[in-house]
């Protein structure tokens, strides 16, 4: 159904232990409460929702003046209450799209230093913006932030544990591959983990990617976060829903 209430609930009763909104904060402020007050009741945690997304502009990594930060840190003003209600300490950010006439090292400059202002309001809060890099020859091309090593040089750059990773495999298979060693690699500063196989974008073993050694992987590193399922369904209805239970039973059987 439609109730995300009822969703949640089914989702437990299946074993899932985590949820993700990516647009929980756009949904009623009531609506937010109660689905915080659910998880909770239920045992589960809440994953993220999107606080910045600009997939128009180049404006986060050429502006830096005083009106455009004013306007960053209202959104994570606006974020850090949003996850009070959610009950959640991650947040996506997705800075902009990249400006081909200026060097991509002021913007990377400039990239670290509005997320530095962003994480003087996300700190003291405990909320984590999670950086995820999406790929160019899929879905989004043009866009700044590419890849694991990059987010990792950024996340460095801002020096701040309220600055870290959202590792989604999806996007990280087709543009750069190399999924577990890159992990390895940006180990502490990866907070948060998306899914979804390749090619298609659809649950795990619809592609290549070979998610049960990844999961167990995981598993190895004690990673305690949420896993976000950001795909869609192999199939349409319930023997769709039920191909993505199974799906994920079988990558979490090592």
């Amino acid at each position: 159904g439609n109730d995300v209430i009822d969703q949640i609930k089914f989702s437990a009763d299946q074993g899932f232990t985590g949820w993700e909104d990516n647009g929980g904060n756009k949904r009623p402020v009531e609506e937010q409460t109660k689905i915080g007050e659910t998880l909770q009741k239920l045992g589960m945690k809440m994953g993220v929702f999107v606080s910045w997304a600009d997939f128009k502009t180049s404006d986060f990594v050429t502006k830096t003046d005083r009106e455009f930060q004013d306007r960053l840190r209202a959104e994570a003003r606006a974020a850090v209450e949003a996850a009070k209600r959610l009950g959640t300490p991650w947040t996506t950010v997705v800075p902009s799209t990249t400006n081909d006439r200026i060097d991509p090292n002021y913007q990377t400059a400039n990239c670290i230093t509005n997320l530095k202002v962003m994480a003087e309001i996300c700190e003291p809060a405990g909320l984590v913006m999670v950086l995820e890099p999406l790929n160019w020859y899929a879905n989004h091309p043009s866009l700044f932030l590419r890849s694991v090593p990059q987010a990792y040089a950024i996340c460095k750059g801002v020096g701040s544990k309220s600055c870290k990773i959202l590792d989604d495999l999806y996007h990280q298979q087709i543009d750069v591959g190399n999924l577990i060693p890159n992990m390895q690699k940006a180990w502490d500063e990866i907070a948060y983990i998306q899914t979804g196989d390749n090619p298609g974008r659809k649950e795990p073993g619809t592609g290549e990617i070979n998610y049960k050694k990844i999961f167990e992987w995981l598993h190895e590193r004690k990673y305690d976060g949420v896993i976000g399922m950001e795909h869609g369904n192999s199939k349409p209805g319930k023997e769709g829903e039920q191909a993505v239970i199974d799906a994920y039973r079988y990558c979490d059987s090592f």
